[in-house]
């Protein structure tokens, strides 16, 4: 009929709908749960506001409020009446951006007179906002010219920078600024798209205020950043702050200097860190683990230095790529030498220090390498962000042929690697080929499609971000989630096009003509201090028995005892368990409780009766009741067993008697 038209839902099926119909009418043609729940929609493709009229024959899906992109949309509105409650409060105010963020969103102002956000400015500004909310504002989209967007922003600086970059050559859509208008009068800049109206805005929270640089760029001004979070229920809202309640008593950083594990020396310098014994000792046993694993995989180890000479980033690519996250230069006798930033550079020059035949491939090169990149201050965060990382690398050198079969072999050893540290939820990210790339597309077509093959034989769901490959190569992210939640971005596999052609990498056929191999880049931890930082928190520092520094605490109840004490704990050393034998010079509780502090699994315990018995008391980690009168053969097993089995329950909140 000439009055209406059809779209296409995302199930497959048609909806006919009245001419002018919008993408609200959708929702509400659908059902009214729908309708309630709907923020925007998408046509085509793209991301558009619910009044938006709908072409006949578009493609059309209601985005919901509890969705991802739904939560995206609801965040950026929040950071626009954020913005108009500042505005509104202090006037003169100038203000830059205000994205939505994972979990949230944050706003950058300039305040006038050189003023400052205190942290109590937050209730002021959140009570600004719930009346802006209130008020049941509708978002209004309108178009620019640039002259017309550059008068409408005059004395909004920031703003006119971000116009003025505008594009303003020929072509839909160039030299047009779009804005979203809140009335009364609060205007910003923005592409959307966002809610029908501020009364959809119920559920958020001011978070804390930071400072940031405007573009991130040190030179330019200094702003004030405040942060906040948004959600599509009250509920929501309040799961995601018992969420963060629950990951600040998991900080990393706090259970590294109460566990004396590491710590961030400033004599040192910002994102490096010391490692102290029972750190260093953590690290170890992951290390011994990852080699011993490496050497039954059919690895060869490898050793390179820290430093380079700039000639070998020249020709990696790195100093035209990677520069600006490069440590400075170092000029040393007529040379330029950098610290590596990958180790890859330097496991070419391996491959390529001889000959090889196709007899020798697959080669499988692997090292633990400490590589240095210059994080800005802003961003270190404790372990999982710093400026010196040891990664365990490895760079495969195959066939074509084999690239299937390693790919495929490389995903299995990375889920039974991260399974055995306690990680089991699992999802994986196919990143494909973007715009710009080196290298021919019917290699990446087949390299995309044996990534593909082994995320499928592996059966582990995955997206395809499309176009979202490194230039020079497609890959996998693997990322997981913690006993709370959190999704974590752990392993990456690479199928590399750049770096052969560049170091010049061949191999001798078996009809004795040149090829190059294939280079698969490959991190399965990422690297050891991140990996740590995320095991910390996993496991709210109660790591597995196997990964504790101390397994075992062997405490008599008075001095008389402890010859039998040190026995017991002989015994549990020549099983190569590693354990404590102190005296009883404190009272007993002092000593269990210190000893529970310090996550130890097995405090042990042995009176009188033990004595007479040949038993011990034992007090497992996270278990609120002791066990009396063990004997020593079993509590030997167990712990022997535990430790072998590698058996690794995360803490999830609530689960045991875990000391806070």
């Amino acid at each position: 009929m000439a009055d209406q038209i059809t779209v296409l839902l995302p199930d497959g099926s048609e909806r006919a709908l009245p001419q002018d119909a919008t993408a609200a009418d959708l929702a509400a043609a659908i059902g009214p749960r729908l309708a309630r729940a709907a923020v925007a929609a998408t046509v085509d493709g793209q991301e558009v506001d619910l009044d938006t009229p709908l072409p006949d024959g578009a493609r059309v899906s209601v985005v919901t409020s509890d969705s991802e992109a739904g939560r995206h949309v609801l965040r950026h509105s929040t950071a626009h009446v954020l913005a108009q409650a500042v505005l509104q409060l202090w006037p003169g105010a100038r203000f830059a951006i205000g994205p939505p963020v994972e979990d949230g969103f944050y706003y950058d102002f300039e305040l006038p007179g050189g003023a400052h956000f205190s942290e109590e400015d937050l209730a002021r500004i959140e009570e600004a906002m719930r009346r802006i909310v209130a008020e049941d504002q509708p978002f209004v989209r309108e178009e620019h010219s640039i002259d017309q967007g550059l008068a409408l922003f005059a004395d909004q600086p920031f703003k006119r920078e971000i116009i003025e970059s505008v594009d303003t050559g020929e072509g839909a859509g160039r030299g047009v600024v779009t804005t979203y208008r809140n009335p009364p009068g609060f205007v910003d800049l923005c592409r959307g798209p966002h809610v029908a109206s501020t009364g959809r805005l119920a559920a958020f929270k001011l978070m804390r205020v930071a400072g940031a640089y405007w573009r991130g760029d040190e030179r330019k001004p200094q702003l004030q950043r405040i942060y906040g979070t948004a959600w599509e229920s009250e509920q929501a809202l309040a799961e995601h702050l018992r969420r963060l309640e629950e990951a600040d008593k998991r900080d990393h950083r706090k259970l590294g200097l109460e566990l004396d594990l590491f710590h961030f020396p400033p004599e040192v310098g910002g994102g490096l860190a010391v490692f102290h014994p029972k750190g260093g000792l953590i690290r170890k046993l992951m290390e011994d683990y990852s080699r011993a694993e490496h050497e039954a995989g059919g690895y060869q180890f490898v050793w390179t230095p820290h430093l380079a000479k700039s000639s070998l980033f020249e020709k990696s690519g790195h100093l035209q790529w990677y520069a600006e996250s490069m440590y400075p230069p170092m000029e040393m006798e007529g040379a330029t030498y950098y610290p590596k930033p990958m180790n890859c550079p330097m496991h070419m020059l391996i491959y390529g220090s001889r000959q090889r035949s196709y007899r020798e491939l697959p080669l499988r090169l692997f090292e633990f390498g400490t590589v240095y990149r210059f994080e800005r201050s802003g961003v270190i965060h404790g372990l999982t962000r710093v400026r010196g990382i040891t990664q365990d690398d490895s760079h495969i050198f195959c066939t074509p042929e084999q690239l299937g079969d390693e790919l495929a072999a490389l995903l299995d050893f990375v889920l039974r690697l991260l399974r055995t540290f306690g990680l089991e939820e699992f999802e994986a990210e196919l990143a494909t080929r973007p715009e710009k790339f080196v290298g021919e597309p019917e290699d990446w077509d087949r390299a995309e499609a044996a990534l593909a093959a082994a995320l499928e034989a592996a059966g582990l769901a995955y997206t395809v971000a499309d176009g979202e490959g490194a230039f020079y190569a497609p890959k996998i992210d693997v990322h997981v989630r913690d006993a709370i939640g959190r999704r974590w971005q752990l392993s990456t596999l690479q199928v590399d096009f750049q770096l052969a052609p560049r170091f010049d990498l061949e191999y001798a056929t078996a009809e004795n003509t040149r090829a190059r191999p294939q280079v698969i880049h490959r991190a399965l931890f990422g690297s050891i201090e991140r990996f740590l930082a995320i095991l910390i928190e996993h496991y709210a520092g109660n790591l597995p028995t196997w990964l504790s520094p101390v397994q075992a605490a062997v405490l008599p109840v008075r001095d008389d005892h402890r010859p039998y004490a040190e026995k017991v704990g002989q015994r549990l050393v020549g099983r190569g368990l590693r354990v404590v034998t102190e005296g009883a010079e404190e009272p007993l509780n002092a000593r269990i409780r210190r000893h529970r502090l310090e996550r130890v699994p097995y405090v042990l315990v042995v009176g009188d009766e033990d004595v007479d018995a040949g038993t011990v008391g034992v007090n497992v980690r996270g278990e609120a009741r002791p066990e009396r009168g063990v004997a020593v053969d079993e509590l030997v097993g167990r712990i022997t067993d535990d430790v072998e089995g590698r058996r690794a329950q995360p803490h999830r909140p609530g689960a045991g008697a875990a000391p806070t």
